[in-house]
């Protein structure tokens, strides 16, 4: 891998993180959230990895991450919607990152020895 290539994901990441904070600061709520839901780092992620590893490597990969999204994100959004009113989005935002991360380690430690 490249340093070129390093900023050009750097830079197509960020420019889309920004563009949802905006359209959501803006008052476009059905953009932003709209915008939110398309994949867009796996959307980037899966464009260089079938240009430099092959189509083979995107759906392996594809494969392992609906699992795993499954498994840890599905769990943080819930803890995020649900504890958001009740401590606050900060500390509903840490209390889902810690969910996701121990859930995501025990899938990355079960899929390890499969």
């Amino acid at each position: 891998m490249n340093i070129l290539n390093l900023i050009i994901y750097f830079i197509i990441g960020g420019l889309f993180t920004t563009i949802i904070v905006a359209l959501e600061e803006s008052g476009y709520r059905t953009l932003s959230g709209l915008a939110t839901l398309i994949p867009i780092f796996t959307l980037v992620a899966y464009f260089f990895i079938g240009q430099t590893q092959g189509s083979m490597a995107v759906s392996q990969h594809a494969k392992w991450v609906l699992v795993g999204t499954l498994v840890s994100w599905v769990p943080y959004m819930l803890a995020v919607a649900y504890l958001s009113p009740k401590i606050g989005s900060h500390n509903a935002i840490l209390a889902g990152l810690v969910i996701f991360f121990i859930l995501a380690l025990i899938y990355i430690a079960i899929m390890k020895t499969v």
